[in-house]
């Protein structure tokens, strides 16, 4: 596990300069570049183990994994916060497409506790349900309007960041190139991270915690190990926005991987094998995005024990739930 950890890190930071490169080539935009790039190759391990656990008939742990990773996710902007934060990091974020992310991000994670709650069909023929559907279209159409908020002036801040001090990402290679080092580095990212998620999938499994708040915790936190890299090298780079972006696009992607378990699951939609449990999980998710949200609306440089009060607040909720899903599971 070590190994395969110093390997995801190093990829990770490097895959951040890259992504960061080819944003500035190509007029993307950090933030879209976070989440459409950074976010869906750094959720690549939650597609290995969601679909490796479903296909095997242990479709709570794919489940747990999702939303166990979107939560924890959320944490790591405040430990980096913590780590390379002089001022709060959502005050450092003013771009729209930013704020939109996150909204998008809320509204889906809410969507799945709803269909947790409410019991999913099956489609006829295809076997999957129809709500794991609707949240991928609803995903899909996401990133479409993330996209196009990027490109548009509906609104702007009145006081923006300076981020003339932002460090340069130091590469200085053509678009052909970033984009096949991205892919090159998107691989290795998968296969360890995979291997990653898979050995702490099994130990979940064998010790019979796959379905419960160590499942949550454990396999989230392995397969949560690749944003973990891309934000501390985000934030060294002064690209606050590249790193909520990531961490939003992840969490967008991750939900889209709901509709690939269902698909490998043989015993009918996979969101009616969850209850009470899951539909705490993908809340508390929601409720931490909501909360940095929050902090990119207001973008007050507050900090209290070297980070934002948002991110206080998010890491605050995060153990108040972590301990009320204990009771749960």
């Amino acid at each position: 596990m070590a190994s395969a950890g110093a390997v995801i890190w190093y990829a990770g930071s490097r895959l951040t300069r890259l992504v960061d490169a080819l944003a500035e080539r190509t007029g993307l935009g950090h933030a879209f570049a976070g989440m459409l790039l950074l976010g869906g190759i750094t959720s690549l391990p939650e597609v290995a183990t969601a679909s490796t656990a479903s296909a095997a008939g242990n479709p709570l742990l794919s489940i747990n994994d999702l939303l166990g990773s979107a939560a924890i996710n959320l944490i790591l902007l405040a430990i980096g916060d913590i780590v390379y934060g002089r001022t709060a990091l959502t005050s450092m974020a003013a771009r729209p497409a930013t704020l939109m992310q996150g909204v998008l991000a809320m509204i889906l994670l809410s969507g799945v506790a709803i269909v947790i709650a409410t019991g999913d069909v099956a489609l006829p023929f295809i076997g999957t349900g129809i709500g794991a559907t609707i949240l991928l279209l609803g995903c899909l159409q996401a990133l479409r309007v993330a996209s196009r908020f990027e490109k548009a002036r509906s609104w702007q801040a009145v006081d923006p960041p300076d981020t003339r001090a932002a460090e340069p990402s130091g590469i200085e290679r053509g678009k052909r190139q970033l984009i096949a080092l991205i892919l090159l580095a998107a691989l290795i990212i998968f296969v360890a991270g995979a291997a990653l998620a898979m050995t702490g999938g099994a130990i979940a499994e064998k010790t019979g915690l796959g379905a419960s708040i160590v499942g949550f915790a454990l396999v989230g936190f392995c397969t949560s190990l690749p944003e973990l890299s891309t934000i501390f090298a985000a934030l060294k780079l002064g690209r606050h926005e590249l790193a909520i972006g990531d961490i939003f696009g992840t969490n967008l992607f991750n939900i889209q991987i709901i509709f690939l378990a269902d698909l490998v699951y043989s015993g009918g939609p996979v969101l009616n094998e969850a209850d009470g449990f899951e539909i705490a999980a993908a809340s508390l998710a929601a409720l931490i995005t909501g909360i940095f949200v929050v902090g990119l609306l207001e973008r007050r440089d507050r900090t209290i024990w070297r980070m934002g009060t948002d991110s206080a607040l998010a890491l605050l909720v995060f153990i108040v739930g972590f301990l009320a899903l204990s009771r749960l599971s």
